[in-house]
């Protein structure tokens, strides 16, 4: 089982752990030795040079072993060709003694790698190790992985199809892309029913992310590759060089990170509203990398502040902003952070394109996730279900009214709320006839809600009074 093959893996790393190897180390470490050790068993180490492959390394004598292994990664990212080559650019070993490679090749070897050979449960095994990264993680993980489900329904609800460009400008381990891709091959009998012509785009052009952490990149090289995806997965910044050589997309899905540029700095790149927000800039690229007709679902915290309003008052013209999810507290693994997903469709002119914006409030009486309480594909279902099957958010849909979850705001509502669509009508308790709906507890809740809500608006136009100076 896949799972077996997971645990054993990961069972290694507390041994690794205690030796002061870190767990994004560790699954970069295990990225280079699960690719040597699976072009062995699925008999493709033709693309490895002669003298670099898994049996060189084992059949090391045990003193030499580890000098090898340090001359083996540096000589990959020198003499192998193509994504290989990507992989292992700059490679070097986290491993601080000869004994933890050891350690890690005779596990390897006693492990039967048989249930793994086919493409797609070597793609599992590998994203499971991804995930148990994320979720094991203190610090960092969260930067570049979102959880499954989540990324799931986003695909589930976007529909992307053949033939389409998808883009991910902050891709991480390329779960966005992995998922797009496998959401098609489940559509077309794993690209059977495609031309060849279609297939070889499917495979070669579809797929476009940009990545600007090293180590991440390379994970989400090795991602694609072990999912047969060999679009563009480039390294570098998408707010500069690497996100103005992008192409115009029909599918964008993104998580981007979160908080102000280093430094407080301005991008690289010029947008129409000039801003050191991370968030407000990547949305910016988003909207504006559409091509006319083109959809997005993209990850953002709760906006506020005078750059927010102008950069979604642009959105809104230039695209139809036709939902938005509010996400329960928890979903990602840096705690407190309340995030969204926007679902917009660029317009085909830049003018008066939203008329109006689904709110789903999935947060109002909703459990922080955490690992008591995981997240699951199921609890996004009944969203699924308001949401509707058309990806251009033209499903008849219901307004629930201020006791319900899903409400529908006009174009001028969210104008007199300062072009802010982080609107909230539920409070603990209010959903589903709750008797304490009116509770002192509820109360206090709510009044110390807004009272955050205020001072955030106050530090936001603070900061832009800074940046304006």
């Amino acid at each position: 089982m896949i799972t077996d093959i997971i645990g054993k893996l990961w069972q290694l790393c507390g041994i690794l752990r205690e030796a002061g190897i870190t767990y994004p180390e560790y699954v970069t470490e295990l990225t280079y030795l699960i690719f040597l050790k699976m072009v062995q068993e699925t008999g493709t180490e033709t693309n490895l040079p002669k003298g670099l492959r898994w049996n060189d390394l084992t059949s090391q004598k045990k003193d030499r072993q580890f000098e090898f292994y340090k001359s083996q990664l540096k000589r990959l990212g020198a003499e192998a060709k193509g994504r290989v080559r990507a992989i292992f650019a700059d490679a070097k070993t986290s491993l601080r003694q000869a004994k933890h490679l050891d350690l890690l090749v005779r596990e390897f070897d006693r492990i039967d790698w048989y249930p793994a050979r086919e493409e797609s449960v070597l793609a599992d095994l590998y994203e499971g190790l991804l995930e148990k990264n994320s979720k094991e993680s203190k610090s960092g993980a969260g930067q570049y992985f979102t959880p499954r489900p989540l990324v799931e329904s986003i695909v589930e609800l976007v529909k992307p199809k053949a033939g389409e460009i998808i883009q991910d400008p902050a891709c991480g381990t390329a779960g966005f892309l992995v998922a797009a891709d496998r959401y098609i091959k489940s559509r077309t009998n794993n690209l059977a029913d495609l031309s060849k012509r279609e297939i070889e785009f499917q495979r070669e052009k579809a797929f476009y992310g940009v990545e600007i952490v090293q180590q991440t990149h390379k994970l989400a090289l090795a991602n694609a590759m072990f999912h047969n995806i060999y679009g563009s997965i480039s390294h570098g910044d998408a707010l500069g060089e690497a996100g103005e050589a992008l192409p115009s997309a029909n599918v964008i899905m993104t998580n981007p990170p979160f908080g102000t540029k280093h430094g407080a700095g301005l991008p690289d790149r010029a947008f129409p509203v000039s801003t050191s927000n991370k968030q407000l800039a990547f949305l910016q690229h988003v909207y504006l990398g559409l091509k006319p007709g083109g959809r997005a679902a993209m990850v953002l915290p709760d906006l506020q502040g005078r750059a927010s309003a102008e950069v979604l008052g642009n959105l809104m013209e230039q695209c139809d902003l036709h939902t938005v999810l509010r996400l329960p507290t928890g979903i990602f693994y840096a705690q407190g952070v309340k995030t969204n997903v926007y679902f917009f469709t660029r317009g085909n002119d830049d003018t008066g394109n939203t008329k109006g914006v689904w709110i789903y409030d999935m947060r109002s009486n909703m459990p922080a996730f955490g690992k008591r309480t995981p997240r699951t594909r199921d609890q996004f279902a009944v969203f699924e279900n308001a949401f509707g099957a058309d990806p251009y958010g033209k499903s008849k849909r219901k307004d629930e009214g201020e006791q319900g979850r899903f409400r529908f705001f006009s174009r001028e509502n969210i104008r007199e709320h300062g072009d802010s669509v982080d609107i909230s009508w539920l409070v603990d308790g209010e959903v589903s006839g709750c008797k304490n709906a009116r509770s002192p507890d509820a109360l206090a809740k709510q009044i110390m809600k807004r009272l955050q809500n205020a001072l955030d608006e106050l530090n936001s136009l603070q900061a832009d009074g800074k940046q304006k100076d």
